[in-house]
């Protein structure tokens, strides 16, 4: 049976944008068992991968550029590209004419098209 406080901090975790390795290696630093981490983490496998991952590239330019709101905003990483993405979101239903960008990122992040 896999132990409910560690499942509740391996979710925690993954909400504040860590990745399962940083988790993995926090744990064990921590003293917990790998023989109780491998099940913890294949219970989650499906509710993490499924709902909550994307992957995508970024250069460095536009890295260092989301680095640096997200410090400004007291963001992390993840949360900042999260909102970047749900302001694009919301603002679907403008027109490009209308539409009045005080954050570049949330145009590079866009589906509308480029001109």
């Amino acid at each position: 049976m896999v132990n409910n406080d560690l499942l509740r901090f391996i979710r925690e975790a993954r909400r504040r944008g860590f990745n399962d390795e940083k988790i993995r290696e926090a744990l064990l630093s921590n003293g917990w068992p790998v023989s109780e981490l491998a099940p913890a983490f294949d219970a989650l496998k499906s509710e993490y991968h499924s709902k909550h991952s994307v992957s995508i590239w970024l250069d460095d330019e536009v890295l260092k550029k989301l680095e640096k709101r997200a410090r400004k905003n007291l963001m992390t990483l993840p949360e900042q590209i999260e909102d970047i993405l749900r302001r694009s979101v919301v603002n679907t239903k403008k027109t490009i004419a209308q539409e009045k960008l005080d954050d570049m990122l949330v145009g590079l992040f866009s589906r509308k098209g480029r001109k």
